[in-house]
């Protein structure tokens, strides 16, 4: 019994591809007082648009988040954005951080140098006050009880002890929580988490086995604006309030897939809370002929970020505890936003466009508030309302993220099944005897993961369309009897009839 036709060529099987539909176009234009540096960054680099728009966001977002929360449909949250930019190897993601970080950069340097003065002179006073302190203690310990009372006068009077200077750094690249929750103590209260090599952070330690679930839920209450709570048996119990983190990780694409493949990362709403994208590779196309420079735009960005984080942020001095202020919506902006939110929330009905990820869709109009104040607060750092234009813009590009998501979503839909087909593929190779193959055959012995009729019939479906296996007809003999449905194994050009 001959085979049906099969479309593809005589060279045989083809390999199993991981096909993902191209992203759209990324909205630069909603980037508004943004915009001119991410071009400028895209024309020196000739990286695609996006890898710059998330560097610029993510900036933009530890240099505001400090100064105000937004008002969002669901209350006053936090301005803080997490950002995933997934590109590969060779596609200028490092050449794209480095000019929109380097007034953070030179911030950070000058900042060191003086905090190491400020530690000088700190080190002299609590050598004073640890000297003071240690006579009057002395001078108790040898005096009769009368003198305890003056004993605790002077005590009083000597007051605390100095505190040291606040680190001056307003970036990490690896933390642990331990280590990202003692940074906020004795640091700054706004930070950034920023790695151009994002897989060393989310295949380190704080995200191993034993550390995953604790900094996961860490970091979504930093998203969230809540408070820190950090339970020790060496230190006791510490809450600390008011802190802010941006958090921008560059991934290349095989670390994104084991990241979003983690039901872990995406069932407490870890993954969801990021702004993602995977914007198509611009490798062989990036001619120097091509390349354009525009330093006004970068001098003016670094300029306006230098500005903002010369502004001292709000806060409780003793605790160091953040007091944003509040970044209302004008009505013609929540008109907008609660349209959007509309729409979103019936596109995650079951059959929806988007009922595949709605924990990310569920977040969409948030984030896009806190795009809309950011962007608000970089162009005013004074401002107290986000208007409808930028609120326009600030849905624009929540629109073209949460598509991304969606896509991504699928695409790592496909890849489980090819994943599946390829299991598949190697047990009919080296364990089938047969040189032909019915879906029961694979349900009753195959691979574990294709013990179900459904996802046995898609396994062999991508099999089938990618030449290695070649559908009978119905009623060919296989194995002594008639099929309705059988496959031919196809191990060599020749096997194709």
């Amino acid at each position: 019994m001959h085979a049906q036709e099969t479309p593809f060529t005589p060279e045989g099987p083809q390999p199993l591809v991981r096909e993902i539909a191209p992203g759209a176009a990324y909205p630069v234009h909603a980037l508004g007082p943004l915009r001119g540096a991410v071009e400028a960054v895209q024309g020196i680099t000739q990286a695609p648009m996006a890898i710059p728009a998330q560097s610029a966001l993510a900036v933009a977002a530890l240099a505001v988040q400090g100064f105000a929360d937004v008002e969002t449909l669901g209350g006053v949250r936090a301005l803080s954005l997490y950002a995933l930019t997934i590109a590969r190897s060779g596609e200028r993601k490092s050449a794209c951080d480095a000019p929109l970080m380097a007034a953070l950069r030179d911030y950070e340097k000058e900042m060191s140098k003086a905090q190491r003065d400020k530690m000088e002179s700190w080190l002299n006073a609590q050598a004073l006050w640890t000297g003071e302190r240690d006579r009057i203690l002395s001078d108790a310990k040898k005096s009769k009880g009368e003198k305890h009372t003056a004993a605790q006068a002077d005590l009083q009077a000597l007051g605390p002890e100095p505190s040291a200077p606040p680190s001056a750094d307003r970036t990490v690249t690896e933390p642990t929580f331990e280590g990202l929750t003692k940074l906020f103590a004795t640091g700054q209260p706004s930070l950034g988490l920023f790695s151009d090599e994002g897989g060393q952070f989310l295949g380190g330690h704080a995200m191993n086995s034993e550390n995953r679930q604790k900094t996961l839920a860490a970091l979504n209450d930093l998203w969230q604006g809540n408070p820190i709570r950090r339970t020790r048996s060496g230190d006791g119990h510490a809450t600390l309030y008011g802190r802010r983190l941006a958090v921008h990780l560059m991934v290349q694409p095989t670390v994104a897939r084991r990241f979003m493949a983690d039901p872990l990362a995406a069932d407490t709403g870890f993954l969801p809370r990021f702004l993602m994208c995977e914007p198509p590779s611009a490798i062989g196309t990036r001619m120097q002929a091509n390349a354009r420079c525009d330093d006004i735009a970068l001098a003016s960005f670094g300029d306006r970020l230098r500005a903002i984080l010369d502004t001292p942020m709000p806060m409780d001095p003793e605790a160091r505890e953040l007091q944003p202020r509040v970044l209302g919506l004008d009505p013609d902006a929540r008109t907008l936003l609660a349209g959007f939110a509309d729409a979103i929330e019936a596109a995650q009905s079951p059959g929806g466009g988007l009922a595949h990820i709605t924990g990310t869709a569920s977040k969409a109009a948030e984030q896009a508030a806190r795009i809309a104040g950011l962007l608000t607060l970089w162009a005013d750092l004074d401002a107290h309302t986000v208007k409808a234009a930028t609120m326009v813009d600030a849905i624009t590009l929540a629109q073209f993220y949460l598509s991304e998501a969606s896509r991504l979503a699928s695409a790592a839909a496909v890849s489980a099944e090819i994943d599946k087909a390829e299991a598949l593929r190697r047990w009919l190779l080296d364990s089938w005897p047969h040189l032909d193959v019915m879906a029961r055959d694979v349900v009753q012995m195959g691979p574990n993961a294709l013990r179900e009729t459904p996802k046995v019939r898609a396994a062999l479906a991508i099999l089938e369309k990618h030449g290695w296996l070649v559908r009978l007809d119905a009623g060919a003999m296989v194995r002594g009897a008639a099929r309705a449905e059988a496959w031919r194994i196809v191990k060599r050009s020749v096997d194709v009839v």
